[in-house]
């Protein structure tokens, strides 16, 4: 079974964002995936604004991320761009620290202005940290995405079928992967 990391950069807890990471690692576990969770904002800010390398909990974060066959990352956009808070997260892997994994960029946001944010901002970063393959991202307006009162969300009937080909790309890349090493 192929490790899937599933990385949250939004800092809000209980954020759209965040519940769109738990939906895709939830697909993924239902596809017969083992998913982990990482949320940085509940790593310890002084040690990852400091990159103390070294801090357990960064160094158990980041070798999450060395063990997987494939990474979803997740931001909300502010300002036409990923978070900060991702940023500091990612400036601490290695040169190389996506290199073989699929990784699998989505971004939620407030404006249709903040669409090529996966393309223009993200996708550059994680290229840079020598992804094997980047599959086409996604963005989706927060206004596509209700919270339920019991918890979770419902994604609008276009959105939520973006997401699933998204994600269906991402485990058919995984699998192709996983051909190829065997």
């Amino acid at each position: 079974m192929s490790l899937v990391v599933v990385v949250s950069g939004s800092p809000g807890a209980a954020s759209r964002t965040q519940e769109v990471g738990i939906r895709v690692g939830d697909t993924l576990s239902g596809r017969g995936f083992e998913v982990q969770s990482i949320n940085v904002r509940d790593l310890p800010a002084e040690d990852l604004l400091q990159a103390r390398t070294e801090s357990p909990a960064l160094q158990q974060a980041v070798g999450l991320v060395e063990r997987a066959r494939g990474v979803v990352i997740l931001t909300p956009v502010y300002k036409a761009s990923y978070t900060g808070l991702l940023k500091a997260f990612l400036d601490l892997l290695p040169q190389l620290g996506l290199s073989g994994k699929v990784v699998l960029p989505l971004a939620t946001g407030g404006t249709l202005a903040h669409v090529l944010a996966v393309d223009y901002a993200l996708r550059p970063v994680l290229q840079s940290l020598g992804a094997q393959h980047v599959v086409g991202g996604l963005f989706l307006l927060d206004k596509w995405i209700e919270r339920r009162p019991s918890g979770g969300i419902d994604l609008q009937s276009d959105a939520a079928e973006r997401l699933d080909a998204v994600v269906a790309d991402f485990t058919a890349s995984l699998q192709r992967r996983d051909v190829t090493i065997s």
